[in-house]
């Protein structure tokens, strides 16, 4: 999310201010749905991850969701800056967006079935009751994240960024409970002072358009307003299931409101009322229904503390030009550490989206040989050897079948986790074979475990084309093709418009054009 609600994007080269927080000493939280990486002390990062285990425990009580175990498999690392300039200058550093997009940005998260990430910072604004803190931001980050991994339908903008916001402001009791509904009061000018930028039908029909920046701040702020007032409103019960129903049968989102809603001039008064009512609803949740599970802590190695700037900026993602500054300061920084497994498998990463294959293999045999079970270096390996084999046109499939090899062993050790599963699949189509009833089988169930990747929801709408299912292959790619923060005119909104065709040499290009999708950012 940002300050003003610009969407965050990647472009800069490397600044030296990420260098700072490094010097300190880095402690690595993990518990069931979250590893944490913060400066400071022990203390803080259990902090950290006990707050969002809580939270997430809240959001399942409130929703009515079951525990997904396999989410330790697939956690969030979440990843905690000093201060919102921090963040700012990280999301600058590296990808192929307008550096200008993330000015203001004070948090934002990547979906990945490689392990999603959000960075937060840990302060945020002066404390002053109308300014966005740190807790909003984290728990509006850690919001996107749970409605992309526990729901399958689509949502607009409105509610995607309304539901986050809603969420975000939630308060951590003294008692150690949790309570929903407290007001947006970092919204507060925009909502009573800021006019009406956008309409409620313009609201309703947000992620259609391009948005100015008094738009975008009033599509988070009154955002929240509808969610907020749907969710509490009696008289409006059930009405908001009904319109995302509505929605996901096909109805456009004008139509599905005034299914649900009924008179939107109506709503809209009402809700006008509601933001000026004396008290707002609020829903608090006793500790005692809130368990969680134990949070482990370990402090980073001096290899792994070192290399903190590099793999943050790895992690944040990089581009041709910016691969090679951080590969360049990976291997200063991971020079001392050769016998370090996570730093090497950290360089290893490095070095291979700066496409040096025989350094990332390198690199990957030295954390391997310290230790055998290293996921990232195995993966690695997989990755270098498949390159290797598209590069060569090779069409023995031995060679393939060694590539495959080490994505099986990750997959050995940790069946639940989404990425060997998804590369698997990924090794037939440069291989020339169709993909194996395994493959998709391993391809069904990584999507079941990182249903927030963009690439995996492509990869299962392609084989649904394949098999002439177009329908399935349009519910899959809705949430994308509704996505705030891609644009009416992305891969998944013309794959979308192919498929109500029947034009098969259309619809060819539009699947391949979607294979090249970027990971987009949520704020």
């Amino acid at each position: 999310m940002t300050k003003r609600f610009w969407h965050a994007a990647i472009a800069a080269a490397l600044t030296g201010a990420l260098a700072t927080p490094a010097t300190a000493a880095w402690f690595e939280a993990r518990s069931d749905h979250f590893v944490i990486y913060a400066p400071g002390s022990a203390d803080t990062a259990r902090d950290y991850a006990t707050r969002l285990e809580r939270f997430d425990k809240g959001l399942r009580v409130m929703r009515g969701l079951p525990e997904r175990p396999s989410d330790r498999a697939n956690p969030l690392y979440v990843y905690v800056l000093p201060d919102a300039a921090s963040i700012e200058r990280l999301c600058g550093s590296g990808g192929n967006r307008k550096e200008s997009t993330c000015r203001n940005v004070a948090g934002f998260y990547q979906p990945r079935a490689g392990g999603s990430v959000a960075f937060t910072p840990r302060r945020s604004g002066n404390g002053g009751q109308f300014e966005l803190n740190a807790q909003t931001v984290l728990f509006h980050e850690y919001t996107h994240h749970f409605m992309y991994a526990n729901y399958t339908a689509a949502y607009p903008g409105w509610f995607t960024e309304g539901f986050a916001e809603f969420n975000g402001t939630a308060r951590s009791e003294r008692d150690g409970g949790l309570g929903f509904g407290i007001p947006a009061m970092h919204r507060g000018y925009s909502l009573m002072n800021g006019g009406k930028p956008l309409t409620l039908e313009e609201l309703l029909t947000a992620d259609s358009r391009k948005l100015n920046q008094d738009e975008r701040e009033a599509l988070y702020g009154r955002g929240w307003l509808l969610t907020h007032y749907l969710t509490f409103e009696r008289k409006r019960d059930g009405q908001l299931s009904t319109y995302l129903r509505e929605l996901n049968r096909g109805k456009p989102s004008l139509e599905a409101a005034k299914i649900a809603f009924g008179d939107l001039k109506i709503l809209d008064r009402d809700v006008e009322r509601y933001l000026l009512s004396a008290k707002m609803p609020y829903l608090p949740i006793a500790k005692d229904k809130l368990p969680i599970g134990e949070v482990t802590i370990r402090p980073l190695s001096p290899g792994e503390t070192a290399m903190m700037p590099v793999r943050m900026r790895s992690e944040r993602g990089v581009n041709a030009t910016t691969a090679t500054a951080v590969v360049a300061q990976a291997r200063t920084l991971a020079a001392p550490y050769a016998a370090d497994p996570v730093v090497q498998a950290w360089l290893a990463e490095a070095e291979y989206d700066a496409r040096q294959d025989d350094r990332a293999e390198a690199a990957a045999d030295r954390a391997l040989a310290v230790d055998p079970k290293s996921r990232e270096a195995l993966l690695y390996k997989g990755r270098v050897h498949m390159r290797r084999a598209v590069q060569a046109k090779a069409t023995d499939q031995a060679v393939w079948r060694e590539a495959r090899s080490w994505f099986v062993k990750a997959n050995r050790l940790e069946p639940d986790d989404a990425e060997p599963l998804m590369l698997f699949y990924d090794s037939f189509r440069p291989s020339g074979q169709r993909p194996s009833a395994n493959a998709i089988i391993g391809l069904n169930q990584a999507f079941a475990l990182a249903p927030q990747d963009a690439g995996l929801r492509f990869r299962v709408a392609r084989e649904y084309i394949r098999d002439g299912k177009r329908n399935e292959a349009k519910l899959v790619l809705a949430p994308l093709a509704y996505d705030p923060h891609r644009g009416p005119d992305s891969p998944a909104a013309k794959l979308i418009a192919s498929l109500d065709s029947a034009d098969e040499a259309a619809i060819r290009t539009a699947s391949d054009a979607a294979d090249a999708q970027d990971d987009s950012d949520s704020e």
